[in-house]
C-alpha cells in the first residue's frame, strides 16, 4: 500500500480544533465598567484650607486664633464637616507639642468626619 493513512492525522486536527474552540472564550471574557458619560469638569474647585497650629504647651489655634479649649475645637469641626465642599486641614504642630495634643485634634478630626488632613512641617522632625 503505497498511500498515507490521513485518518490520525485528521484526528488530531480535530482534536486541536476542538481545544481552541473551547479555550477563545476564557480569552475573551470581559468586564462590565460603568464609564461616565459626560466630559470631566476641567475647572476644580479648591477646597478652602484651614489651618490648625499646636502649640508647644498644647494650645490650638484655628487660623491663628487661639480656641478656648476642645469643645470649640470639635464644634468647629463639626461646622466644617457640614459644608458642602469639605475643607482641607493643615495641621502644623510645634516641635515641642506632646503627641497627646496632635492626637486629640486628629480625633477631634475624626468624630467629626473630615478625611482631608494634612500634617505639614514634618521636616522639622527629621534628625
Amino acid at each position: 500500500m503505497a498511500e498515507i493513512n490521513t485518518t490520525p492525522l485528521i484526528d488530531v486536527m480535530l482534536v486541536l480544533l476542538i481545544m481552541l474552540i473551547i479555550t477563545i472564550p476564557i480569552q475573551l471574557h470581559s468586564i462590565d465598567l460603568a464609564m461616565p458619560t459626560r466630559p470631566a469638569s476641567l475647572t476644580v474647585d479648591k477646597p478652602e484650607v484651614i489651618r490648625i497650629d499646636i502649640a508647644p504647651d498644647g494650645s490650638v489655634r484655628w487660623q491663628a486664633s487661639v480656641l478656648a479649649g476642645p469643645e470649640e475645637l470639635q464644634q468647629r469641626m463639626a461646622d466644617a464637616a457640614g459644608r458642602t465642599v469639605q475643607p482641607e486641614l493643615h495641621l502644623r504642630p510645634d516641635r515641642a507639642v506632646r503627641y497627646a495634643s496632635v492626637a486629640a485634634v486628629l480625633a477631634a478630626a475624626s468624630r467629626a468626619g473630615l478625611t482631608r488632613i494634612a500634617v505639614l512641617g514634618s521636616e522639622q522632625f527629621a534628625e
